[in-house]
């Protein structure tokens, strides 16, 4: 089992991926198991924003069409 300093890191402010801790927390999104997760962090966050989205308007709507009386 490998420590988060051995993953690899998306930088948020270059776009490269970089492995252990190279940038500032603050710069660094991840741990990722693989230099190809990490690359592919910007689509991840996407994916994971719409669906977080999604799910707040679900919630959001609930009961709403049970209560038109």
């Amino acid at each position: 089992m490998s420590t988060e300093g051995e993953k690899y890191w998306y930088n948020l402010s270059t776009g490269e991926v970089e492995r252990g801790y190279a940038s500032p927390a603050i710069d660094r999104a991840g741990p990722f198991d693989t230099a190809e997760e990490a690359a592919r962090a910007p689509e991840l966050f996407k994916e994971r924003s719409r669906a977080w989205a999604d799910d707040e308007a679900r919630e959001d709507n609930w009961g709403a069409e049970g209560s038109r009386n």
